[in-house]
């Protein structure tokens, strides 16, 4: 099969999607399947010997830290020439649209997925009262516009899905989680890792985050918590245009900015902490929770739709009330019962075996060939 995607996002960048997409990809290469990638020119023009085809990369006015590629018509040239089977429009926002466009144009059967909460962002990024509100529904109307043209949609969770599906769109299928359990495992503890992440503070307890340092991912609501308790230390991993903003906010505390970290040094700092934090409720799944349960992590996470759906209160990990203190304080208590952390970080484990990327990835692939199916009969 010859299968085009189309993407907002892609190496080098480092992010939930691009995990996902480079997985699939690989997977599908091994499988004897041809791809095409189009996303925005950062560079790489070639991935498992996937061609990337990249297309003019500009910075956005409220997020300079990332390039992104506006609508262009080369995607139909580039199309018309790879004459792919099947086309995945991933987050078709931007660029992703044009995948949109041209393969209806082109007659190619399409697929799209949703994977950003784009909607919900519009808070964090000075979007207020009614032009905030004005701003959601034309999103929504947009998003469901693009959706609308696929013959099949996909998304990453549950919760999203009935959202989804409440704003009028059809033929959804949620995206089975993968995670490397091979990369992500508990073996990797590190002492001289802990160390450095705990700044020598080895008294304490040492929780991670790990992602893009971007506003929706509402990483200053775990300040309070260091402001609170002194036997806690946070190291956050990765990079993102919030970094310099954070690291002021969190002058004073226990807190370590590490930058990006990769290979090794990741699978190190995940499975050296004692838990993993995620506080934010804007995401549509979070892939990062299960690398840290694969890493043998439980995960404190923030109540929300699709943190709920992986996160098992005092099973693999402790969910407390967004934005109340004393709740993330109620969770972060139960650290001190040894007994229930032990019993936390097996089941973390236990549960992020269950998933894999080859099944992920096998379970898109099908989802490819179930399209092209359908689109062929609608033609018939």
């Amino acid at each position: 099969m010859k299968i085009a995607i189309v993407t907002e996002t892609f190496l080098p960048s480092t992010d939930g999607i691009v995990t996902r997409l480079i997985n699939a990809i690989r997977y599908m290469k091994q499988q004897g399947h041809e791809i095409l990638v189009i996303s925005p020119d950062l560079g790489e023009v070639n991935y498992s010997d996937a061609k990337i085809v990249g297309i003019k990369s500009v910075n956005l006015p409220f997020y300079k830290s990332k390039g992104f590629s506006l609508p262009s018509a080369n995607v139909k040239k580039i199309l018309e020439n790879f004459r792919p089977d099947v086309v995945h429009a991933v987050n078709p926002l931007l660029l992703a649209a044009s995948g949109v466009k041209y393969a209806r144009k082109l007659g190619i059967p399409l697929i799209a997925s949703y994977h950003t909460y784009i909607p919900k962002y519009l808070k964090y990024y000075n979007f207020h009262g009614p032009i905030k509100s004005l701003a959601q529904s034309v999103l929504w109307a947009y998003t469901v516009h693009q959706h609308k043209q696929a013959v099949m949609n996909l998304c990453t969770s549950n919760s999203i899905k009935e959202e989804l599906e409440a704003h009028n769109i059809s033929n959804l299928h949620v995206l089975r989680r993968g995670v490397d359990t091979a990369n992500r495992d508990p073996k990797f503890y590190d002492a001289n890792m802990r160390n450095y992440l705990l700044h020598g503070n080895n008294c304490k307890y040492l929780l991670i985050f790990v992602g893009r340092l971007a506003a929706e991912k509402e990483i200053h609501k775990i300040k309070p918590l260091l402001e609170a308790r002194d036997d806690i230390a946070l190291a956050i991993i990765g990079d993102g245009p919030e970094r310099e903003n954070l690291e002021k906010e969190f002058q004073g505390t226990h807190t370590l900015f590490t930058g990006f970290l990769h290979g090794e040094k990741l699978s190190k700092a995940y499975a050296s902490a004692d838990a993993f934090i995620f506080p934010s409720i804007t995401e549509t799944l979070g892939l990062v929770i299960l690398e840290a349960m694969a890493s043998g992590l439980p995960v404190i996470a923030a109540e929300s739709g699709p943190t709920m759906e992986q996160v098992k209160h005092k099973e693999n990990g402790l969910m407390f009330q967004n934005e109340n203190l004393e709740s993330m304080k109620n969770a972060i208590k139960l650290l001190n019962d040894k007994e229930l952390l032990q019993t936390m970080k097996k089941n973390a484990r236990r549960e992020a075996e269950q998933f894999s990327w080859d099944k992920a990835s096998k379970e898109l692939l099908d989802f490819y060939y179930k399209a092209v199916y359908i689109h062929n009969s609608n033609f018939r």
